[in-house]
């Protein structure tokens, strides 16, 4: 590896926000949903009216299931459900960072204490059936995937 002398940006560049981490592929498509929801409702309106968590969780929600399900994106925009799920995802982070959020969210549950108490079941199903090899039945077809090692808990 060569080196360089050092210039004083990089030393300060190393310690800001990492944007080029970011693919451009996802910021195009997020773009598309940014750009139905300006064609509809008009630029950035949820800094003026404000948005409710629960009503953008929702759609982002209806978005990746209808991916999950098989649909790449909406028959009608021809927007990709990805897409969509970002913007919404994108508009709750702008109405929270311009204090235009209004956190409907239920009082919390102990979730995340659950999810990590529940990897030990994971674990536990993995060992209790490393021996099994089933067909998963998958969009591609039919996959059968080869048994793995067992992780040791």
């Amino acid at each position: 590896m060569s080196s360089k002398p050092s210039n004083p940006k990089d030393l300060i560049g190393t310690d800001k926000l990492p944007l080029s981490l970011v693919p451009f592929t996802s910021i195009a498509y997020q773009s598309l949903g940014h750009l139905e929801g300006n064609l509809k409702y008009g630029l950035v309106n949820w800094r003026e009216a404000g948005v409710r968590t629960s009503i953008y969780i929702d759609a982002c929600l209806r978005h990746i299931a209808k991916f999950t399900n098989g649909e790449w994106e909406d028959a009608e925009t021809k927007v990709p459900h990805l897409g969509s799920a970002l913007a919404c995802l994108g508009i709750i982070v702008d109405a929270y960072e311009s204090g235009k959020l209004v956190d409907d969210r239920p009082k919390p549950a102990p979730v995340s204490a659950l999810i990590d108490k529940l990897s030990a079941n994971v674990r536990h199903l993995r060992t209790l059936h490393a021996d099994k090899n089933p067909v998963h039945y998958t969009i591609a077809g039919p996959v059968q995937k080869e048994t793995a090692p067992s992780r040791k808990a």
